[in-house]
């Protein structure tokens, strides 16, 4: 743990030259401010924007700031190097003190929501619109890695009050702020667009915040009813034995509310992206500028949001195209590119078991990449439905999230379609196209995680797709399936079952029934259903060419797509409860399991098996507020 009274000045010098020396801020210097920006300082109510792209803010410091952890690779990433996070300049800017570091433009943005492609405005406090944005996010400088020419905005998370903060208080406690680290390089190591994590600060000066979470009176509820609902319950009777486990597991899951108010300690994550670009962004400029009344400056502030957004996100950085092509031509570029992003990214979250949570609009990047690590959580048991977040509803639970990105997709086509001058029809076009894209990427999901070479025909990932979508999906639901132990003692079992050194029932009974399962016992008409699965899985990779000679490739294949470890939500308590008393080693251990190597095979960890079976219902783990 380093202090931010732990510096030296050659260390502060060194961390404030190089910011500086590299910093290039290309929001505030090529968009406009909000004009109402001076006349509002400093900026820290709730109010409404009706104009401009972003608002100056500073960030509010935390009170005796001390850096938890790091990621030295976005250190390097961003132009630092190692050692500069120890400095007394490091960690006050980025806990928020933004004259730490002078040369550093700090702001916040507004942007729309639209949730399933409908537009809404009823959260926003003036009933306008105009009241959503970052409402805890403090952007804090732009920098251009000369190694690299790479561009990175730098954010802080929990950085205070901004205008769009609707009556809270801009803060992160540590908790989320820990979830958010650990998500955020997870994702990254397991080979998902993501915005990174630079560091993770904790007040020890006294800052907390109120938040809303489960007393032990819920889990004796909970607890109570499993104990009146189990398989063994007379009222379940009629059903049979699998079809018993899966109504007792819809109760396991049954989602409670918090019933008290804890208080936790502040902290700020840093997060870092080539941009943090929403959808919601451009769908706020759109509505701005398809107004019957809408003035010049209005369609102005959309046109130059979209150049910019193909700037920084689909551009090299010396690229002058988006500012002198038709904006037409810059709209669509923007649109098809976002497209091919979107649409891997999301099926990306499906193959590691990742569910987002609130895939609204506003919390979707145009680029395709994954953002807002706050309702989101990694499957235990399989389901289908399954969200943490309470609020998520079934639009925004795991299987769906492909159509969640389908109407996000067609909010961003939407706001973007009067700029193809007349051709609006053709956004109807990009959308169909989008839906058969991201199709494809789920195919090739469930292809790469049984097994499928990347260039394998067609027909082969489609009978993969159909294997999946027909049988062993109902069947890891039904069974209780851990998605992530599943998925990787089938890659273990992979070499004798194509070889022919082990038949199917031998493998299940070897392999996945007793590391697989929260289900305890399997029936013989339960083990035929996986033998006839796991035959259908062994013809099929022999029907695309597969044989015994290749069986070396097949596991390597399936250890790549198939993590060892993900971030599951039980470890990330384990590590927030001791980094609330000061031990910190949990949250090292986590961070070395789960984002450095997660496809290793490595030495047997305490992290890989499954989960706790309190974490399958308990409440803030199993789900929350």
């Amino acid at each position: 743990m380093t202090s931010a009274a732990a510096g030296n000045s050659g260390a502060r010098e060194a961390v404030e030259d190089r910011l500086e020396s590299i910093s290039n801020h290309s929001w505030v210097e090529k968009l406009n401010p909000d004009p109402e920006t001076d006349v509002n300082a400093p900026n820290r109510k709730s109010r409404r924007v009706k104009s401009g792209h972003f608002v100056r803010v500073q960030p509010t410091p935390l009170k005796r700031p001390a850096l938890i952890i790091h990621s030295k690779k976005v250190l390097e990433d961003i132009g630092l190097c190692e050692g500069d996070e120890s400095s007394e300049t490091f960690v006050r800017f980025f806990s928020g003190d933004s004259d730490a570091i002078p040369g550093m433009k700090t702001w916040a943005t507004p942007y729309a929501l639209s949730i399933m492609g409908q537009k809404h405005t009823s959260n926003c406090p003036f009933g306008t619109g105009e009241g959503y944005g970052d409402g805890r996010a403090i952007s804090v400088g732009e920098v251009l890695n000369p190694k690299t020419n790479q561009r990175y905005e730098l954010q802080l998370k929990g950085g205070g009050q901004t205008p769009f903060c609707r009556g809270a208080d801009g803060r992160a406690v540590l908790r989320s702020s820990i979830r958010e680290f650990i998500a955020s390089e997870a994702m990254d190591a397991l080979g998902i667009p993501t915005t990174r994590a630079l560091s993770l600060i904790r007040s020890e000066g006294g800052d907390v915040s109120n938040r809303p979470w489960y007393s032990a009176s819920v889990e004796k509820q909970v607890s109570k009813q499993l104990n009146e609902v189990t398989v063994d319950d007379p009222r379940l009777a009629r059903f049979d034995a699998s079809e018993r486990e899966a109504i007792v597991g819809r109760v396991r899951a049954q989602k409670r509310d918090p019933d008290t108010m804890i208080q936790e300690p502040n902290a700020i994550t840093t997060r870092v992206a080539p941009s943090f670009l929403r959808v919601g962004h451009l769908d706020l400029f759109s509505r701005r500028a398809s107004k019957p009344d809408a003035s010049p400056l209005q369609k102005q502030e959309l046109e130059m949001l979209v150049r910019h957004c193909y700037f920084r996100e689909f551009s090299e950085e010396n690229d002058s195209w988006s500012s002198t092509a038709p904006i037409e031509d810059v709209a669509r570029a923007v649109l098809e590119k976002s497209a091919a992003g979107i649409a891997f990214c999301v099926a990306e979250w499906l193959r590691v078991g990742f569910c987002q949570g609130n895939f609204n609009a506003d919390n979707c990047l145009v680029a395709g990449r994954t953002m807002d690590y706050g309702p989101f959580g990694f499957l235990d048991a399989y389901d289908p439905a399954f969200a943490k977040w309470t609020g998520s509803g079934d639009h925004f639970a795991f299987a769906a999230q492909p159509q969640a990105a389908v109407a996000n997709y067609f909010t961003l086509c939407s706001a973007l379609s009067t700029l193809l001058k007349g051709k609006e029809a053709e956004g109807n076009v990009l959308i169909e196209t989008f839906a058969k894209t991201i199709e494809n990427e789920v195919t090739n999901v469930w292809a790469k995680k049984l097994g499928f070479r990347d260039d394998a025909p067609s027909s082969s990932k489609a009978a993969a797709r159909d294997l999946y979508d027909e049988t062993i999906q109902d069947l890891l639901y039904r069974h209780r399936a851990d998605w992530t132990m599943f998925w990787r003692e089938l890659s273990n079992a992979a070499p004798d079952l194509i070889s022919r050194k082990m038949s199917a029932k031998e493998a299940f009974s070897t392999f996945l029934e007793k590391k697989a399962f929260y289900k305890s016992t399997f029936s013989e008409q339960e083990i035929e259903m996986w033998t006839k699965a796991l035959d259908a899985w062994i013809a099929a990779l022999r029907t695309s060419g597969e044989n015994e000679s290749t069986a070396g490739e097949i596991v390597s294949r399936m250890r790549l797509a198939n993590p060892k470890y993900v971030p599951r939500e039980y470890m990330l308590v384990e590590a927030y409860e001791a980094a609330e008393v000061g031990d910190y080693s949990v949250l090292r251990d986590v961070f070395k399991a789960c984002c450095e190597n997660p496809y290793d095979e490595g030495e047997n960890s305490k992290y890989y098996g499954l989960a706790p079976e309190e974490s399958l219902s308990k409440g803030g783990i199993a789900f929350m507020s």
